[in-house]
């Protein structure tokens, strides 16, 4: 019988064979595999602790992104994970593999990158490992504490909720069809794609003010939001009309003969953040609502009532 390799699975069932191979959590971890971080309880304080990593070519282009631009996208993924989770990062550490003939310059502002944006988070870079390997590498592990006593995960969202949004949509996946098509403009998207611009307070004022899920937008839209369905057992049913393109995105998509919706809807890499509230409570300044969650159909987005292809980033199948 032969091995089956592991692109014959998605994402989500490898991580649960993975979760099964570890075994029952421990007495202090607190939230295991399967959301945007884990928590563990250091003696009564709960921290959130996640990791990222980055290969050139796959996560990153060397032709199209500069050092800077590199260690911003890369750190921005693991605080966007802490910011999810409702919660306030501290430290960031990175670890990096680079071949011997990398120049200097490339390293240094890699790390400009990495400093600069654990900076916006209020955190700093702390510390990490320096490995030789044929390709670039990047690993970054953030660690943070959650705003309340407690961090808001993936699976508390209720039905009649208002679900709704912070941050940008579709604007770097539309600057990676622009740098794809081979073309250095328009540079707002281009810029987008190059380095997010996250709020890192959005997370923790969602907690303050009773959010009652939240996920990072990394890999699309109603791909992420499924995600929320699946772990709360309800239906995210979204409106199109509030889920209209920016103006710089429906540009560039006339120009290239694309529904700018579709970035809208399956781009990542933006790290907005979405989230469920309860109707009786006012949105945390930065998030506009989208959508509501339903009882049914678990586990399905709804796009104006009808059911949508969750499409989105995936990683093997």
């Amino acid at each position: 019988m032969t091995d089956p390799r592991i692109d014959a699975h998605d994402e989500l069932s490898l991580i649960a064979l993975i979760a099964e191979r570890i075994g029952p959590p421990a007495a202090t971890t607190v939230l295991g595999p399967g959301d945007d971080a884990a928590v563990i309880d250091l003696g009564g304080r709960p921290a959130v602790l996640t990791i990222d990593a980055a290969v050139e070519g796959v996560h990153f282009r060397t032709d199209w992104c500069s050092a800077v631009d590199v260690g911003t996208r890369i750190a921005a993924a693991s605080l966007s994970d802490v910011n999810a989770m409702g919660a306030t990062c501290h430290g960031l550490v990175a670890s990096l593999v680079l071949p011997g003939e990398t120049p200097l310059s490339w390293l240094l502002g890699l790390i400009d990158g990495l400093r600069d944006e654990a900076a916006k988070a209020g955190a700093q870079l702390v510390g990490g490992d320096l490995a030789a390997g044929p390709t670039v590498v990047v690993t970054t592990a953030a660690l943070g504490s959650p705003a309340r006593r407690r961090t808001v995960d993936r699976s508390g969202a209720q039905p009649g909720q208002v679900v709704a949004v912070a941050g940008r949509l579709g604007w770097a996946a539309a600057g990676f069809s622009v740098l794809s098509r081979g073309f250095r403009t328009p540079l707002a998207l281009v810029g987008a794609f190059r380095r997010p611009a996250v709020d890192y307070r959005w997370g923790p004022r969602a907690a303050r003010e009773g959010a009652t899920s939240l996920i990072d937008v990394s890999d699309g839209l109603l791909l992420d939001a499924s995600r929320i369905a699946t772990a709360s057992g309800v239906a995210l049913a979204f409106e199109r009309t509030r889920l209209t393109p920016d103006e710089p995105l429906t540009a560039v998509a006339s120009a290239m003969n694309v529904d700018p919706l579709l970035w809208v809807l399956g781009g990542g890499d933006d790290h907005a953040l979405l989230g469920t509230f309860p109707e009786t409570a006012g949105l945390p300044v930065g998030f506009r609502a989208v959508g509501r969650v339903l009882a049914e159909p678990v586990g399905a987005v709804l796009l104006d009532g009808t059911a949508a292809d969750p499409v989105g980033y995936r990683h093997y199948a």
